[in-house]
């Protein structure tokens, strides 16, 4: 018998003798619980966290918002699944270069205030670029991580990314830097709602 064999066969039977426990329910956070709805916890945590937020009624007004703020860029990455009407009206550019990357969340979490960004959109165009637009329509803005989970669980990817602001290190000399390990600017644009 091999010492794979020896050591699995340990775990079988610890597993065997272990009584099972039953799902604990919903997480209860540190946080306090608020009468805010998701959007306005989302958009309190992710402001806090120095993430920007701005709202857009639909996706006709979030294009005009677009071509106006891509003014100031001379090129942007693409997530994968941006829609034609929200691709920046500037030339594509690899992640490694451009000042601008502009995704699709697939969803955010209010109770961390986080983005949750899909690995297979194309996880450069988010963590590369010094400026990162995401967009997200409110209807996508759940409560609680688990909530987001369960609602996307017939189409999960390999991987996904909770981006709760810019990139931001107090690692040395605890003095905070950001765009360190990522953009050193969010700004997430809600789509719909009474925005």
């Amino acid at each position: 018998m091999s010492a794979r064999d020896r050591i699995l066969g340990r775990v079988r039977e610890a597993l065997r003798e272990k009584d099972s426990v039953e799902h604990p329910g919903n997480f209860e956070g540190w946080r306090p619980k608020t009468p805010r709805s998701p959007v306005d916890g989302l958009v309190h945590l992710l402001e806090a966290a120095g993430g920007e937020v701005v709202h857009q009624p639909n996706l006709k007004a979030a294009t005009s918002w677009l071509v106006t703020f891509c003014g100031d860029f001379d090129s942007s990455a693409v997530g994968e699944s941006v829609p034609e009407a929200l691709r920046p009206p500037v030339p594509v550019a690899t992640p490694d270069i451009a000042p601008l990357g502009v995704s699709v969340a697939r969803g955010a979490v209010a109770e961390t205030g986080s983005l949750i960004m899909d690995a297979r959109d194309g996880r450069r165009a988010q963590l590369l670029v010094p400026t990162h637009v995401v967009f997200l329509r409110v209807e996508h803005v759940y409560a609680t991580l688990r909530e987001a989970l369960l609602d996307m669980s017939d189409d999960l990817p390999s991987a996904i990314g909770l981006h709760s602001g810019p990139s931001k290190s107090a690692d040395i000399g605890q003095i905070l830097v950001k765009g360190v390990h990522g953009p050193g600017r969010l700004v997430a644009v809600l789509i719909g709602g009474d925005e």
